[in-house]
């Protein structure tokens, strides 16, 4: 009997659907868990976080969470999971993180049953205390982008997102310029998954990880405004609608935030 070899799971997948009495195929986006292990020297690898995400950048995903919850600046080196243990359709689902020195904090979720869903960022912090906790930069002090760039930069976005074209089933988030130029785009059934991927994609490409705008692709909560301060981003700019929570801490710490925001509208809320 051949043994058939593990495949990395892709960003889509093929299913039967029926629609009006029709039988045909369609593509749904992808859901799996990622398990992130963070090791340095002395101290083995151990799970500190564990999310649903559509397969893709993996590395960029885990690299920018640990950015976001002021793990570490840097990251020495990002790979799967190589453990004997795992069953070969867990092999693509388990990152590890090596950092070159010990980590500056350890995360809230650091316990081996925490776990978030793909809807929200914070859902496994161990109090409410930890899951309000930002880690905080310096606030952005280079040009943010004018009323007419922030306008289009959702048409910009929408532009780059090759998944959601196949499926209508993930967000986006891409890292801007005061003049609207998008440096990077990334998708995924997770909002806070997609700007996790857009930082760790700059930090892994040894780029600033920082610039004007963040822009995404649906509503604001607390979770994308802790991820775009801890990053050190100027402004954040949605479609959607911010929450309470988001506003708040954005004022506190100086994020332009906009919602709301289309050729004919944006809302500036800070």
């Amino acid at each position: 009997m051949t043994e058939q070899l593990t495949r990395r799971p892709g960003p889509t997948v093929r299913v039967r659907v029926t629609e009006a009495d029709r039988t045909r195929e369609d593509r749904v986006v992808t859901e799996e868990p990622l398990e992130i292990r963070l090791a340095w020297p002395g101290a083995p690898a151990r799970r500190v976080w564990v999310t649903m995400r559509t397969p893709g950048h993996d590395f960029e995903l885990a690299a920018g969470w640990v950015r976001h919850e002021g793990v570490a600046e840097s990251v020495g080196r990002v790979a799967y999971c190589t453990d004997a243990t795992l069953a070969p359709e867990q092999e693509f689902n388990v990152v590890t993180v090596t950092l070159d020195g010990p980590p500056a904090a350890l995360p809230q979720q650091d316990a081996a049953l925490s776990a978030g869903s793909s809807a929200c960022g914070v859902c496994g912090s161990d109090s409410v205390t930890g899951a309000l906790a930002t880690p905080t930069r310096r606030p952005w002090s280079g040009r943010l982008p004018a009323d007419d760039v922030v306008q289009v930069l959702p048409d910009r976005l929408r532009e780059r997102q090759k998944v959601f074209d196949r499926t209508g089933g993930v967000h986006a988030a891409g890292l801007a310029t005061a003049d609207g130029e998008l440096l990077v785009v990334r998708e995924d059934v997770g909002r806070h998954n997609a700007v996790d991927k857009v930082t760790g994609a700059r930090l892994l490409a040894g780029e600033p990880v920082a610039d004007a705008c963040l822009v995404v692709s649906g509503r604001v909560g607390f979770e994308l405004v802790q991820k775009a301060v801890a990053a050190g981003t100027g402004s954040l700019v949605a479609v959607g609608a911010p929450t309470s929570l988001a506003v708040d801490l954005a004022r506190r710490a100086g994020l332009a935030l906009y919602g709301f925001v289309r050729d004919d509208r944006a809302v500036r809320y800070c």
